[in-house]
């Protein structure tokens, strides 16, 4: 699993250096899409097949299940790393996470995010003041931080 933060930017042709610690994880080809709170979500190919699985099995009475796929698929846009370990971020995808100049490359599990750093910084920020309650947490976190 991909771990670590690294600040990069984004150059004026929306390509993106990929930090070399999370290049293997995405040797076989990438998909970006939008994330939530307003970051990109890249995922290995092998990773997006799955989710593409799940994505399929929704039905198509649901309009919650619609408009989440609406959301996060169609915004997905297959990437490959060019020869300099940078990837394309198409313009629609870079409105969205507003990606400008600086951004934060961070590592999750399954996945890594784009961020525009100054979301990122309030990200963490909101998090270190303000923990969220034990009975707010998912059951796996709650045991993990006990």
């Amino acid at each position: 699993m991909p771990f670590g933060e690294y600040p990069y930017t984004i150059d004026d042709k929306g390509r993106v250096v990929i930090p070399p610690a999370f290049r293997d994880f995405l040797d076989d080809g990438m998909v970006l899409t939008r994330g939530m709170e307003g970051c990109l979500y890249v995922f290995p190919s092998a990773e997006w097949k799955r989710i593409e699985e799940a994505l399929i099995d929704l039905p198509l009475n649901d309009n919650s299940g619609r408009a989440w796929v609406r959301f996060f698929y169609s915004g997905a846009s297959k990437v490959r790393l060019d020869n300099q370990g940078r990837a394309s971020v198409p313009n629609t995808l870079r409105t969205f996470a507003n990606l400008e100049s600086e951004v934060m490359i961070a590592g999750a599990p399954k996945r890594l995010e784009v961020w525009n750093t100054d979301r990122w910084t309030a990200s963490i920020a909101e998090i270190q003041a303000m923990p969220p309650a034990q009975d707010t947490l998912p059951e796996p976190l709650r045991r993990l931080v006990g």
